[in-house]
């Protein structure tokens, strides 16, 4: 919000202007408002291993992030730039693996990754659209440019929060957001809907979508159950589903249903026990032979994950030199790879300064914060890269930009990343709009939702030259 002498940004004046004229005690006022927002729309996420209820609304700052136009067409541009070379991978490794060939990224590293799935050897994937949802987490660096801090194309979470987060914006800064030329979000459910029916074979004209729900015990249950109510398509589990000669049915009222789409939220290894783990009961047995037979795309394809494995997200600029032939727009961060001797000595030398990650892990699990670790941790932590290097990635502890936020009826900066939306079918879209999530405890750089932090509503503005009577 502020330069660091002081001033304040000119995107962020009328909100600054909006602040001074708004007491401790109204301010407090408008963060009840929006938590109470929240728990009425049962706005909810799952802390595991809380002490506290299973469920727990979202923490929501009541202040929004404040992004200018010229600055999110560049983000966007290299969120297109990214996505297509991503893609390109995807489907390479999964036909010829001509890069691998070219020693362009390292065949024991893509091959050996548990999310590499043999199974999908040759496949047809329509578009050769592998990832039709992703969240890619960006930080803003020192400099004010942003890089990409890692790339989610499993099954990214945290949009409907997004959603939410501006409809509760709209409601305790009116007048604000009004004048502001926000861009809107609120098309992301057409989009997603439109992205997922584009996947469809063309014979199918009117082809049925579903979400595919773990349950209600899923951490992000709120958000599968939300998005099916906004695009109008029904929120199924896996014992809704019926396989039949290699088709998919879903059971109803008037009896079975064909499914041609379905948008999955259940991880790879659980969609179907007959190919994948043989004790799963969330997918639903001789799904992935008829995904096989080209009867029903599942979106987004099993095995996306090895191309956000936080191993090979170290190898994404040389996919865009390689794939497309450019640079790219938004930067990695620098990623030591324990796998390699040399950068693994690097590692053990500087525990204290780096953080550790699991190469399979998401969520904030699995992973070291140096500076804010204990001498034991880090000992754990190195014993646990010695007995398996291939396991794990470093990468210097980054000072995470800061946002305003209101803390106990003040404003304070915290932490804050952005995850932008990016849609992928017969097109690439970018949604004008992104999740900033927020490390609410001071000084914490942690900002996941299930390790505790919260998020905040992100304004991007539409570019002036747009603003043309």
């Amino acid at each position: 919000m502020r330069t660091a002498d002081g001033g304040v940004r000119p995107h962020y004046a009328a909100l600054e202007a909006r602040l001074d004229t708004l007491s401790s005690d109204d301010l407090a006022e408008r963060q009840r408002t929006l938590e109470r927002f929240f728990l009425l729309q049962g706005i909810t996420f799952t802390v595991y291993g809380a002490e506290s209820s299973t469920e727990r609304i979202i923490p929501t700052d009541l202040l929004p992030r404040i992004i200018p136009g010229d600055e999110w067409s560049t983000i966007e541009t290299g969120l297109i730039q990214r996505l297509r070379a991503l893609n390109m991978f995807l489907a390479d490794i999964y036909s010829g693996q001509q890069i691998l060939m070219d020693g362009v990224v390292p065949r024991d590293l893509v091959l050996s990754a548990p999310s590499y799935r043999r199974e999908m050897q040759n496949l047809y994937v329509p578009h050769q659209a592998y990832a039709n949802v992703c969240g890619s987490d960006l930080i803003r660096q020192p400099d004010g440019a942003f890089a990409v801090l890692e790339d989610n194309l499993r099954v990214p979470s945290g949009v409907s929060y997004m959603l939410a987060n501006r409809e509760a914006s709209k409601r305790v800064f009116p007048g604000t957001f009004r004048g502001a030329s926000v861009r809107p979000v609120d098309r992301y459910p057409d989009l997603l809907l439109s992205t997922l029916k584009s996947m469809a074979a063309e014979w199918r004209p009117n082809p049925q979508v579903v979400v595919l729900t773990p349950g209600v015990y899923n951490s992000a249950y709120f958000e599968h159950a939300y998005l099916a109510r906004l695009m109008g398509v029904p929120l199924v589990e896996g014992r809704d589903l019926v396989v039949h000669d290699n088709m998919v049915y879903m059971r109803t009222t008037t009896g079975l249903r064909r499914i041609d789409v379905i948008y999955r939220r259940v991880d790879d290894d659980f969609i179907d026990p007959l190919t994948f783990r043989r004790d799963s009961g969330l997918g639903a047995a001789g799904l992935f032979n008829a995904y096989r037979a080209g009867n029903v795309v599942i979106c987004n394809a099993p095995g996306t994950g090895v191309a956000d494995d936080k191993a090979v997200y170290a190898y994404v600029p040389a996919m865009i030199r390689y794939y497309l032939g450019e640079d790219a727009i938004l930067p990695n961060i620098e990623t030591f790879l324990c796998r390699e001797p040399a950068q693994l000595g690097h590692v053990l030398a500087n525990l204290d300064k780096l953080v550790v990650k699991a190469v399979g892990a998401s969520g904030g699990y699995g992973m070291l914060v140096g500076p804010h670790a204990t001498r034991a941790e880090q000992q754990t932590f190195a014993e646990a890269l010695k007995a398996d290097p291939d396991n794990y990635i470093a990468q210097p502890t980054i000072q995470l930009s800061t946002a305003p936020c209101l803390i106990d009826s003040t404003i304070e900066p915290r932490h804050v990343d952005l995850r932008p939306f990016i849609l992928c079918g017969d097109k690439i879209e970018v949604t004008p709009g992104a999740l900033t999530r927020v490390a609410l405890r001071k000084g914490s750089l942690v900002v996941n939702s299930s390790q505790g932090g919260g998020s905040k509503d992100t304004w991007v503005l539409t570019d002036t030259k747009e603003l043309r009577p």
